[in-house]
């Protein structure tokens, strides 16, 4: 079954979908979608040391991942703002890794594969990584969900209450560095955040509860990597961009529902009145 190219791209879109929804409603409730896009432009130097070095691109990406978020971590709140901050590195890290991997002469490397990436050319190996890190970031939010809320809802309640919002910041950051690791193949660096945080803003107005939207979002997530994986097929369209559009698409429709819901609720409220 795995023989079939268009069965792997659909098992890693669901893959990284699953993965990336639920993280990506932290990324919304944080308001981190600045360091999601930092993380994953960092990814790109990774990707060049990997090749450089004949190591994993995985890897590469994972370490120079999480080096750039510990980095943020240490310099925020020295001088800088967060924003600023974060603009500098994200895009000192791109162009720097732009330009190393210009120097491998000897790697043929199809660059707009890592941009954007290139979800028809999964491997077996590929989505043996894709599951092995969906899983590994889905135990870590499941096993430190509760901790996350408390601390990003509250980090004085969270103190108060025993845990500390720095080591689940950490956990967040981890789960993060992997999600960009694993997303690269799927739609590229330059769109990791899109997923990250599209599918959550569109579950977003349908969510009661904080699991509640968690679960809608990778519905949301999956079936954008569906819908965009059959429409690129079908159009001859950039798949990556595509899901994008898909997702993109779906977030308008949300929008549009909930607006007139709310509507309609108001309008029963001043009838009833």
């Amino acid at each position: 079954m795995l023989d079939d190219f268009m069965v792997r791209a659909t098992l890693a879109g669901v893959g990284t979908a699953l993965a990336a929804a639920p993280l990506g409603c932290f990324v919304v409730w944080r308001r981190m979608a600045y360091f999601g896009d930092a993380t994953a432009h960092a990814a790109i130097l990774g990707v060049a040391l990997s090749l450089a070095l004949s190591l994993p691109v995985f890897a590469g990406a994972m370490v120079v991942a999480l080096v750039m978020a510990t980095v943020v971590a240490l310099l925020s709140g020295r001088g800088y703002a967060m924003d600023t901050l974060l603009g500098v590195m994200a895009h000192s890290a791109l162009a720097f890794g732009l330009v190393a991997v210009s120097f491998l002469t000897n790697v043929r490397i199809d660059i707009m594969a890592y941009l954007f990436g290139d979800i028809l050319a999964v491997s077996r190996g590929d989505l043996a990584v894709i599951w092995g890190g969906a899983a590994l970031v889905l135990a870590l939010v499941g096993w430190r969900w509760s901790a996350l809320l408390v601390s990003t809802l509250n980090p004085d309640l969270a103190r108060a209450a025993g845990i500390d919002p720095r080591r689940e910041q950490l956990v967040l950051t981890l789960s993060l560095a992997i999600v960009v690791a694993v997303a690269i193949k799927v739609v590229g660096v330059l769109l990791i955040t899109a997923l990250l945080i599209i599918p959550a803003a569109t579950a977003r107005p349908f969510s009661r509860t904080p699991e509640i939207m968690a679960g809608l979002a990778s519905v949301v997530g999956v079936a954008a990597a569906w819908g965009g994986l059959r429409l690129s097929y079908s159009f001859d369209t950039p798949t990556g961009p595509t899901i994008v559009c898909v997702v993109a698409v779906m977030f308008c429709l949300s929008s549009i529902v909930a607006a007139l819901r709310e509507g309609v609720s108001r309008r029963r409220t001043s009838g009833s009145a």
